[in-house]
Formats: structure tokens, C-alpha cells, sequence
């Protein structure tokens, strides 16, 4: 495939900048067929350079006003290595699209050649199970990971499985597991989906996990159990879901077991030389490769996936305010999931983690830069929606919350203002 991709741009001509080839394969006998090929920057060239750390648009403009690749340096390794230096990750990154088709009563929901979502999410993991749970949550569309989109106990619940695997709509990876808690096997999935039976088996090995667990119940979620859980990507709230628990019990129990997340930095050399660059995401490892500073720190909660509603004005406001912060002295930290923003560039802000929107994923990484401060309001709904949350676990939100709370509540905005109608009536008639 990459042979292939260098014989299509030599045949059309490019000789320098951006491109990316799109395949098809054959699932039966391997074939392979190109798709399209885009001679330019495209959305794939922005996943890409947030997948890799290499700025794909930066180099190409350079490229195109002359310079060449042996004489640009890799701001992500300091200069230890040459823009020539392809990039080498030692990380899986999986991205999923967002849909929105409850916005569109009566829409086709049903997936074919033409694009239909509004927005993406990526996430970065050291195992592709892991990668692949944490943006299922990152989606924000209502689950913790591969939660159950049918109750078994239906007469049509095999029915229904089987028309959404062959029919593909936007949950269909959530009826790929319910599939396997069915019962099927990972040949009969792949007759209905042609998905390769390697990303079956992932899946097909996490409900397995999630059935031993909940038949183990709390009580038999021991320090070993839960760690393996933890580095497969099963979130507090999945596990607090299959046990009947809160999610602070889970939180409770990590922390007894001093079971937490460390962050690995996106280098673009798989950790052959040192990066300066804070672009990190959280896995289950052994070595903390954060490095946290003592400097007076404030944390911007970014806005998730693109949705109709929530959309790249709010990644503007986040990206101003975290430039306003650093030019008042502060170190400034981003938390997103987006790789369309610029929210998302290693450089907008000091520190960048590229990890879900989550109070779990959060309240994480504050436990390692100990803010002075995390702002909240930029956001979106996405981060608004954990401010109490936060504030209630001891984090400090630059805002009043409560009052943040309450504006979102129509009869509680509705009361505010009959409040303040009522005073000023009174100081009118005095």
C-alpha cells in the first residue's frame, strides 16, 4: 500500500507538499483498488499530523517556498532529528466519526459512500483495544465504552443484531459487541461486516473480559483484575456500569490499589531520542513521561467532536484563552479529543493532552499537574457539564459554577428572571 501510494503521486506529479491515497480492499481476495487521491492538505493530512506529531502543512508550505526537507528541523524532537526523519510511533491511534442524525427527523441513518458525519474524534492508546474504548467515550454520544444497544432477552434481539451488522448505521461497532454477548462468532460477524477478523477478536476478547468481571462481581475486582481492565481502556464508569456501583467506588478502589494513568509523549521518534514537546496521552504503563513543572499552571477543558450545536467556535474561544494565559506568565494545559482543531496542535498551548472530555480522564490528569485552575466555560456544553462534578472533587474552576449550573436550566433561568423583573419593579415604584 505505501508502494503503491508513492507510484500514484510519481504518475500524477507531485513533486512536493501534502498528499494522501485512499484504498479499498477486498476483504475476500485482497484486492486493492484506490479510492481517491487528494494532491493537497486535506482532513486526513490533519489526522495524520495529529496522529504522528509531524506538521504535515507547516513542512509543506515551507517545501513550497523553497526549502528542503534535509534543512528543516523537527520542532517536536528539539532538533535532534530532520523534518527528512519519518515520523515512528510506538502507540495505536484510532479515530471514529461523529453523527448526528437525531438533529434530522426521518434522515436515512444508514452509511454508504457519502459523507454523513459532523465531526470526529480521535485517541491515542498503547494497545488498540485501549485506543478504541477511550473514543467510544470520547464521543460523547451517551456511552462509557462498548455499552448494550439491545436488551438480549427480546424475541427479535438476534433479529435486529444481524440487520445492523449487515445494514451499517452510525452504532453499529456497539452491535458488533452485542453480537458476541448474542453469542456469535467472529466468522459470523465477519460474513455480516467483512470487518477483518484481527479488530473482531479485540472487540470479541472485551466482552469476554466485561462478562468475567460482572460475574465476579465488586467484591472479586481484585489489585490484578483491575489493573488488566484499566489497561485494556475500560473506563470507571464501564466497570461501575457491569458492577452495580458508583463511579467514585471504582475511583475509591484504584486509588487503594494506587492504580492510576501515566502519560507516554507523542515524539514522532518512538522514544529514540528526547522531546521537549508536552503532547501526552494516558495509558496504564509503567514510566510517567509527563514531567510536570512547578510552574503556576491554568487547564483549558476543550469541546470534544464537532456536533450541529457545538462546533469549532467554541475550539476558538479555547485557543484565545489559552494564548491570553500564556501571555499573562501562566503555563497553560489543553485537554481535547478533536483532531480537527487547533485546540489539538502540540503548539497552541504549553502542555497538550489528547484524551477524552471525561471527569475520569480529567480529574487524572489533574492529579498530575496539580492546576491552579481549570477554565470550563469555552467548551462548550462538554466541559460545563463537569464543573460540579469537579468542583465537588476538590478541583478548582475559574467561574462560579453554580451559577453556570443555572443558566442552563430554563425554569431556573425563567425564576432569575422574574426575580430581577420584581426588584427593579419595586425600585421604580419607590
Amino acid at each position: 500500500m505505501r508502494n503503491a501510494s508513492l507510484a500514484v503521486l510519481r504518475e500524477i506529479g507531485v513533486e512536493t507538499g501534502g498528499s494522501n491515497v485512499q484504498f479499498g480492499i477486498n476483504p475476500k481476495d485482497g484486492r486493492m483498488v484506490i479510492i481517491e487521491m487528494n494532491p493537497r492538505v486535506s482532513r486526513s493530512s490533519a489526522l495524520a499530523s495529529k496522529a504522528t506529531g509531524f506538521p504535515i502543512a507547516k513542512i509543506a508550505a515551507k517545501l513550497a517556498v523553497g526549502f528542503t526537507l534535509d534543512e528543516l528541523q523537527n520542532d517536536i524532537t528539539g532538533g535532534a532529528t530532520p523534518a527528512s526523519f519519518e515520523p515512528t510511533i510506538d502507540y495505536v491511534v484510532t479515530k471514529i466519526p461523529r453523527f448526528n442524525f437525531e438533529k434530522f427527523a426521518g434522515a436515512n441513518d444508514r452509511l454508504t459512500t457519502q459523507m454523513k458525519s459532523v465531526g470526529e474524534v480521535m485517541a491515542i492508546g498503547r494497545n488498540q483495544q485501549e485506543s478504541l474504548q477511550k473514543a467510544l467515550r470520547g464521543l460523547e454520544v451517551g456511552v462509557n465504552g462498548f455499552d448494550p444497544m439491545v436488551d438480549l432477552d427480546a424475541p427479535d434481539a438476534l433479529t435486529k443484531i444481524r440487520h445492523e451488522l449487515k445494514d451499517a448505521g452510525a452504532e453499529r461497532i456497539w452491535y458488533i459487541a452485542d453480537a458476541f454477548r448474542a453469542g456469535m462468532s467472529v466468522d459470523g460477524v465477519f460474513n455480516l461486516t467483512a470487518i477483518d477478523r484481527w479488530f473482531l477478536v479485540q472487540i470479541e476478547e472485551l466482552i469476554k473480559l466485561e462478562e468475567q468481571v460482572k460475574a465476579g462481581g465488586f467484591a472479586g475486582l481484585n489489585q490484578d483484575t483491575l489493573r488488566i481492565m484499566k489497561r485494556k481502556g475500560f473506563s470507571d464508569a464501564r466497570l461501575s456500569d457491569l458492577l452495580g456501583v458508583s463511579e467514585s467506588e471504582i475511583r475509591r478502589l484504584r486509588d487503594q490499589y494506587d492504580i492510576h494513568p501515566v502519560y507516554k509523549r507523542v515524539d514522532t521518534c518512538a522514544a529514540e531520542f528526547s522531546s521537549d514537546t508536552a503532547y501526552m496521552y494516558s495509558s496504564y504503563d509503567e514510566e510517567c513521561e509527563a514531567n510536570p513543572t512547578d510552574k503556576d499552571k491554568i487547564m483549558v477543558l476543550g469541546g470534544g467532536p464537532n456536533r450541529i450545536g457545538q462546533g469549532i467556535e467554541f475550539d476558538y474561544c479555547c485557543v484565545h484563552a489559552s494564548l491570553a494565559l500564556r501571555e499573562d506568565g501562566y503555563e497553560t494545559i489543553m485537554v481535547n479529543c478533536n483532531p480537527e482543531t487547533v485546540s489539538t496542535d502540540y503548539d497552541t498551548s504549553d502542555r497538550l493532552y489528547f484524551e477524552p472530555v471525561t471527569l475520569e480522564d480529567v480529574l487524572s490528569i489533574v492529579r498530575v499537574e496539580k492546576p491552579k485552575g481549570v477554565i470550563v466555560q469555552y467548551g462548550g456544553q462538554t466541559p460545563l457539564k463537569l464543573a460540579r462534578a469537579l468542583e465537588a472533587a476538590g478541583v478548582p474552576i475559574i467561574g462560579t459554577s453554580q451559577m453556570q449550573s443555572t443558566v442552563q436550566k430554563t425554569v431556573s433561568v425563567s425564576r432569575l428572571l422574574l426575580t430581577v423583573l420584581a426588584y427593579f419593579s419595586q425600585r421604580t415604584q419607590l
